[in-house]
């Protein structure tokens, strides 16, 4: 029979829910639970076709059909005799049999006789159920000597054993286990198994789970020591090869040392030779590396060199180099400006909130101020209102406005009388004051948007945000490379980039100020002309010249910002920011024009503003109102002031407006100051007023407005048209004036139709009067 491995079985829990069978209670009567054995408890004899084993190994019996599996818990060999020493009980076993067969099978629980479920397992059943008798000690004894040296010899048990040892065994195993079933005469036959109680059963199950601890940690423990020993093992060995290649080795070197041989005598001569032989060779070899090693320096500053000079002397890697750089710069200045440019339009946006705001509160008030004067004097006049009351109820807020009015009149004729000036007249004045209140909120908002204007470009290196050091890099591509210089149109792009920086320069500026910087002072013009006087192009390229730079920056700068002004801030009726206007204008749309296809849409479209602007303060605030000639006659009523004040502020419009002659065309300023405002309000202003010297006045004031261009003509015997209805009113004076006492003021209406060429008028109208006198003056003229 080949050699089986040895089993380890663990316990498990037996199916209590089986209903078929259950353990019988250890204390019940009758049946006995285990019988002491002479001698080792551990060992018995083997029964017939089983193997001894050790007591307490586990065992399955299977049932005829093989469904019910029985576990018996394990119980180690050495503690099997204390045990049944000290009386504790057996463990049951716990028969589950198939619920179709109804068959009940009883094994035993110390032998192991399920590991061989062979045919000597029935027949074992068979010779239980007649009685045999137990064995004695001195059997046992001899049966345990004839297992150990059948161990020691071949390492098994043999299986063939006696009949009467196997029904001995048999029999100790029957009387050992409870559940063993005994001859009909000694006791009854249990048909059913007592089921166990619950205490029973935790007690099993606590016991189960010791012991398997225990073997766990007994196999674990077994684990580690065989791999320490395996270990130990493998250090020993290696340490007796070592010391034996060691052993070896030494041996080796004795076995070849010749005491026999003899050397030749040793010196200090000798060891010196052979020394300084040896400090030869080394300097020898020290010199050939000391050469080696200047080779190869001298090698390496040669190829330092020649890439210097071969970088040095190659135009291509010269001009690639710079092309580099040049794009670098560009990419950086591009990427600065794009991060700026929003700072910039919000501080420009800022500063033209500001600026709205504050012409907007003096056209507003002007209108206001105009509009309950007017009204005033209006019910002032009814005769009705007057007479039935001496005294005119006017509102409060009306009575707080004219109030307001006179209190600033009288702070300028103040200020007229100190600085001497005693020819202004009434209504001429640019009522723009602000009290002192907003104007130090106007001062100190304007004061902090200077202040970020100053930070826009604080973090910014100079020759990113200096237009005098970006004009220096461009200026030293043109010089080195100007071909492609003027092949990629820098002149279309300097403009571009210098859009930034010169609105950051021009967001202080204010052209409707006299006290405004000039365009020529400012820096950003002084460093473009600069650049533009150090070009060195040839005539071949004209078309793409340097010197429509300046055009292009006013153009695409200046000129928009200057529309701005027109359309929103500028104030027609003043004449101070119509002067400065019109400087600034002249300088930008005469002396830098030359760029003509490109200048002439901004250009027009500032020329267009200008005029409907102009056209807007005609229609929206020229006010002459007409009173009754009672109501005028007494210069110091209230109606005679108010009619004068708005007869001078019209004609102060039609001044300012003919001061745009030269740039605005003959045609528009004719259309505008002559058919609109002359013609339209003052003409009929003058009609109203008594011929006297204040009408010649007022005439000779609208003469010296009228530009002397338009009357250049020598040939000229008549003058323009929309002069016809002024002719007409002079003519129509001088005949009232040379039948009253104001004869001197027709000599004086004669010299403004000479000056305006009415020659043929003034001829008529001496020779009509018979006023040779004056024909001189024709003839002078």
């Amino acid at each position: 029979m080949a050699h089986r491995p040895k089993r380890t079985f663990r316990q498990r829990a037996a199916d209590s829910s089986d209903s078929d069978g259950a353990e019988e209670s250890p204390a019940e009567p009758g049946a006995p639970r285990e019988l002491p054995v002479p001698g080792s408890a551990e060992e018995g004899p083997l029964s017939g076709g089983g193997r001894a084993q050790v007591a307490g190994r586990p065992h399955r019996v299977r049932g005829p059909r093989g469904r019910g599996r029985v576990w018996a818990s394990s119980r180690r060999a050495t503690k099997a005799a204390p045990r049944a020493d000290e009386g504790s009980e057996s463990r049951t076993l716990e028969v589950s049999t198939d619920e179709e067969d109804e068959i009940h099978h009883s094994s035993e629980s110390k032998d192991d006789q399920g590991l061989s479920s062979d045919s000597s397992s029935s027949l074992g059943e068979k010779e239980l159920s007649s009685t045999v008798k137990i064995p004695d000690a001195a059997f046992i004894q001899a049966a345990r000597r004839k297992r150990e040296l059948a161990r020691a010899q071949d390492d098994y048990i043999s299986l063939d054993v006696q009949h009467t040892s196997s029904i001995s065994a048999m029999k100790r195993e029957s009387e050992d286990d409870p559940e063993s079933e005994p001859d009909d005469h000694e006791k009854r036959i249990p048909f059913t198994l007592r089921p166990q109680t619950l205490r029973q059963r935790m007690a099993e199950e606590s016991i189960s789970r010791n012991e398997e601890t225990s073997e766990e940690s007994q196999e674990d423990e077994k684990q580690d020591t065989w791999e320490q020993q395996q270990m130990r093992k493998a250090v020993k060995i290696i340490e007796e090869r070592d010391i034996d290649l060691s052993c070896g080795s030494g041996s080796s070197k004795v076995k070849k040392f010749d005491t026999s041989i003899s050397f030749p005598p040793v010196n200090l001569e000798i060891i010196k030779k052979q020394l300084n032989t040896r400090l030869i060779l080394l300097q020898e070899t020290h010199r050939s590396h000391l050469r080696e090693y200047e080779k190869y320096v001298q090698d390496v500053k040669s190829s330092k060199s020649t890439i210097q000079n071969l970088e040095s002397s190659s135009n291509q890697a010269l001009n690639c180099k710079f092309y580099k750089s040049m794009k670098i710069y560009v990419e950086n200045l591009i990427d600065c400006l794009n991060e700026k440019i929003i700072n910039i339009q919000e501080i420009e946006s800022s500063m033209h909130a500001l600026l709205l705001k504050q012409a907007m509160t003096f056209m507003k008030r002007r209108q206001d101020e105009l509009k309950h004067e007017s009204t005033y004097l209006q019910q002032l006049s009814r005769k009705d209102e007057t007479s039935t009351s001496g005294n005119f109820a006017v509102d409060e807020k009306t009575q707080w406005i004219l109030e307001e009015i006179e209190s600033r009149r009288t702070k300028r004729r103040q200020a007229r009388v100190l600085s001497g000036n005693c020819n202004h007249q009434e209504g001429t004045s640019s009522d723009d004051e602000l009290p002192s209140a907003e104007m130090i909120d106007f001062q100190k908002s304007q004061g902090d948007i200077l202040q970020k204007q100053k930070k826009v470009f604080e973090d910014v290196q100079d020759d990113f945000c200096n237009i005098q050091n970006i004009l220096l890099k461009f200026q030293q591509w043109r010089e080195k490379f100007p071909d492609s210089y003027y092949e990629a149109f820098i002149s279309l792009c300097i403009p571009k980039l210098l859009n930034p920086l010169i609105r950051v320069q021009l967001i202080d500026w204010n052209p409707l100020k006299l006290e405004s910087t000039g365009l020529k002072e400012m820096p950003w013009f002084k460093s473009v002309e600069e650049f533009m006087d150090n070009s060195v192009e040839d005539s071949k390229k004209e078309s793409s010249s340097d010197k429509k730079v300046l055009s292009a920056i006013i153009n695409k700068t200046i000129i928009p910002r200057l529309t701005d002004f027109v359309e929103f801030l500028w104030d027609p009726l003043s004449t101070s920011q119509t002067t400065s206007l019109i400087t600034h204008c002249r300088v930008i749309l005469e002396e830098h024009s030359t760029c003509e296809n490109e200048v002439s849409k901004s250009k027009q479209d500032l020329l267009k503003s200008i005029v409907s602007r102009m056209k807007k303060a005609v229609e929206d605030d020229v006010f002459i109102p007409l009173y009754p000639k009672s109501a005028v006659e007494n210069k110091t009523s209230p109606h005679s002031k108010f009619q004068e004040r708005q007869f001078w502020s019209g004609l102060k419009l039609f001044r300012n407006i003919l001061l745009w002659n030269g740039l605005l065309t003959d045609d528009t300023l004719q259309e505008l100051g002559l058919g609109k405002l002359l013609n339209r309000y003052l003409i009929i202003a003058l009609l109203n007023a008594t011929p006297g010297p204040d009408v010649v006045k007022k005439c000779n004031q609208v003469a010296a407005c009228l530009p002397e261009k338009w009357f250049e003509n020598s040939a000229m015997r008549t003058s323009i048209p929309q002069l016809e209805n002024f002719i007409q009113f002079l003519l129509q004076s001088a005949h009232k004036l040379s039948r009253s006492e104001f004869r001197d003021e027709v000599e004086e209406i004669i010299l403004i139709l000479v000056k305006i060429k009415a020659l043929n008028q003034a001829e008529s109208f001496i020779g009509e009067h018979h006023l040779d006198h004056l024909k001189s003056l024709i003839k002078e003229d």
